[in-house]
């Protein structure tokens, strides 16, 4: 199985990727397609020994497109040229009306000029210079009309030659020209909307710099390319300076301003151990830092990938509009054609005059306003996010929030900071405190969870070495097992103690109070006795109380908390960060039927987790959304939306956010159709026309774009 991606040139909307999966789909050995109109790319999974480069890149100019594999150098297709052409066509054809224009009424008369259909007579040359603006406006619509007609599938191309060469044909070429030349004039803005937004990503590109100082091994320092700079590498960053590269402070401290990536205003203190991320901004201290991950494979990388590949995810309404736009076409077409005929067969009306309406109706059938009301919104809507810390993979997910009625959360590293501390060591059974952080120390070097981690540096707060470990198994929710020089070893929660038999009135009494008081607590033990007991307690995040209650504000109607910890320990923090219910005691099987339970009450349910140990629940909820932690890979990849900064308050914004973008689709939708409403009825009494038509269609075309945009703006 082959891949490869093209570069295309003129790709900008909705219209040109469905030319696109007509021709490719149907070539034998093509698996899948994806495309980025922001990048203006095409990625094609194929057989290739049933297919070849060149039968897709012969698919693509079949589409009227031009493409070419990229970093191919030499390949004949130009795709720079490609996106100026429709610009220079659009700039010739109104250069051409102009002229045509001025000749009109220097010769004619301003009045005569500015008159209704059908006012006078046009002078020769201006009828060839109205002739050459419509053939300038239409050059690189003509050849996507003749293929529309060629596979019987009318598009607003074919809807655009038919309207001028109908205009020409009764004498009209004042219209004529004028519907070339403003179809021409909206294909660009809506070329120009989405680089606006492309522009927007492309300063993330720019962010990180393109060249690292690289510190040698003599300690020199040389400036090299970043492509070049190897994982392990140690670089020297100055106050001032751009990080070039995910990496860990070796040396130095400083504040980093990490706004460009994640979005948030105040700058992260860094110090020797920190990791750092390119594209954050060095702000007070030299320091060096030991490079963990090459250009290509850094945070700031990752986030540009995954906000391109968003492109190609189509959101609800983007669905509903393709479809509603392939059978209005076709309708309206059927329509015109109804009113060039029915009045003057049945009712004795002037050809002319009603064929001229039918003309209107054509350019009214035009679906570009309403085509491009939502592609525009969701690519602002998922830059905007993007600049705000938020990650949002796809239009889909730009939706979806706002539908939410629910919200469950995880506790550790979510309602909480993640970085629980021992508050207390109780050694049993004759063992001391020391041998019981020995055993403890010794299970969990083997794991990640934020507990572990916690024993570990009280551990070695002790001056305790971990020993090593045989034979470990983790007890998925519950703990794990080991041997420890022979001798079978055990720590877990205190469901694994009531499981193993070996609990006590005295241990449950303990038990019962420390998680009162909101601690979590590890059951250390052997195979005959529990060697003791490690209380660990985490901090509720300071954001968490107020996030929580700006949801409410922004109409949740329940947050739920979804916890493997004890009933009491959950109750303590979902009562302090204002919970309205909390589910406790929870394997991470037992939170995916908590969540299909919600969903079944709920319908629409987000479940906010750290983005692994919370996968499996995340997938099944109606959004998931991860705490990502900037630079958790794991994050990155789990979930439908990653808040960059693990700032729960991003979560109101978020619905906010979401809410908007909905609106600004409706308010475009609504407009759209509503201008053609209107003008379908005064063609039908004969009161419209195509100046009337052609600015209508423009204007409104010009309103959704810029109604869109005002997503890119800081809200």
């Amino acid at each position: 199985m082959a891949k490869a991606v093209y570069e295309i040139a003129g790709m900008d909307c909705a219209e040109e990727i469905a030319l696109l999966r007509r021709e490719i789909e149907p070539l034998p050995g093509v698996e899948e397609l994806g495309f980025d109109v922001l990048g203006r790319t095409m990625t094609v999974r194929y057989d290739d020994q049933r297919v070849k480069s060149d039968d897709l890149l012969a698919a693509i100019d079949s589409a009227g497109l031009r493409g070419k594999i990229r970093g191919a150098a030499n390949a004949p297709r130009d795709v720079a040229e490609g996106r100026r052409g429709p610009i220079v066509s659009t700039a010739a054809s109104a250069a051409f009306v102009a002229a045509a224009f001025s000749l009109h009424a220097l010769e004619a008369g301003w009045k005569d000029a500015f008159g209704a259909h059908g006012a006078g007579p046009i002078p020769v040359i201006s009828r060839l210079l109205y002739g050459c603006a419509a053939l300038a406006g239409g050059w690189f619509v003509l050849p996507k009309a003749v293929r529309a007609v060629r596979r019987f599938r009318p598009d607003m191309n074919l809807l655009m030659v038919v309207a001028v060469a109908g205009a020409f044909a009764i004498g009209e070429y004042v219209e004529g020209a004028a519907v070339a030349l403003l179809f021409a004039l909206s294909l660009s803005l809506e070329a120009w909307s989405v680089d606006r937004a492309r522009r927007a990503i492309g300063a993330l590109m720019q962010l990180a710099p393109e060249t690292a100082a690289v510190l040698g091994a003599d300690g020199r320092e040389s400036v090299v390319d970043v492509t070049d700079v190897s994982v392990g590498s140690t670089v020297v960053v100055r106050p001032g300076d751009k990080f070039p590269l995910d990496g860990r402070v070796l040396r130095g401290e400083t504040t980093v301003n990490q706004a460009p990536i994640t979005g948030e205003s105040i700058p992260v203190a860094k110090s020797v151990g920190s990791e750092v991320f390119a594209g954050t901004i060095n702000e007070d201290g030299a320091v060096e830092v030991e490079t963990t991950k090459p250009a290509s494979d850094t945070t700031l990388a990752k986030i540009i990938r995954l906000v391109g590949d968003a492109q190609s995810k189509r959101s609800p309404s983007e669905q509903w509009v393709d479809t509603f736009a392939r059978y209005y076409t076709p309708l309206v077409m059927l329509l015109a054609i109804a009113v060039m005929l029915v009045p003057p067969l049945l009712m004795g009306g002037a050809w002319t005059k009603w064929f001229y309406e039918g003309l209107v109706l054509l350019v009214i059938a035009c679906p570009c306003a309403l085509v491009i009301s939502t592609p525009v919104s969701i690519v602002a809507a998922l830059t905007s996010a993007a600049r705000q810390g938020v990650l949002i993979k796809g239009g889909p997910y730009v939706e979806s929030p706002a539908k939410l009625c629910a919200i469950a959360f995880d506790k550790t590293g979510t309602l909480t900071a993640g970085q629980p501390e021992v508050r207390e060591v109780i050694p049993l059974s004759g063992h001391d405190k020391r041998e019981l952080l020995d055993i403890a120390a010794a299970i969990e070097s083997r794991s990640r969870h934020p507990l572990a981690q916690a024993i570990l540096r009280a551990a070695e707060a002790a001056g305790v070495q971990p020993r090593p470990a045989d034979d470990f198994q983790a007890l998925s929710g519950k703990g794990a097992t080991a041997r420890i020089n022979g001798r079978f070893v055990w720590l877990g929660s205190h469901r694994l103690l009531e499981e193993r038999g070996q609990e006590t009135p005295e241990m449950h009494a303990m038990l019962e109070e420390f998680a009162a008081q909101g601690c979590s607590v590890i059951v250390v033990g052997e195979e005959d006795h529990v060697c003791g007991l490690i209380a660990v307690a985490d901090q509720l995040r300071p954001q968490t109380p107020k996030a929580l209650a700006a949801l409410r504000e922004a109409g949740i109607s329940r947050l739920i908390l979804l916890t493997g910890d004890n009933r009491a320990t959950g109750e303590a923090i979902g009562k302090a960060a204002g919970i309205d219910e909390v589910r406790a005691e929870l394997l991470p099987q037992d939170k995916v039927v908590a969540i299909e339970d919600l969903i079944r009450k709920y319908e629409h349910v987000a479940m906010v987790g750290d983005g692994v140990n919370d996968a499996p629940a995340l997938a099944r909820a109606s959004l998931g959304i991860a705490m990502g932690g900037v630079g958790t890979d794991a994050a990155l990849e789990t979930a439908d939306i990653t808040l960059m900064t693990d700032d729960l308050s991003r979560l109101a914004w978020l619905i906010t956010h979401s809410r908007r973008t909905l609106a600004v689709i409706r308010q475009n939708i609504f407009a759209s159709l509503g201008v053609k409403a209107a003008f379908v009825a005064l063609t039908l009494t004969g009161h419209a026309s195509l100046w009337a038509a052609i600015a209508a269609d423009t204007g409104v075309s010009l309103l959704v774009i810029f109604n869109s945009l005002r997503l890119l703006r800081k809200s």
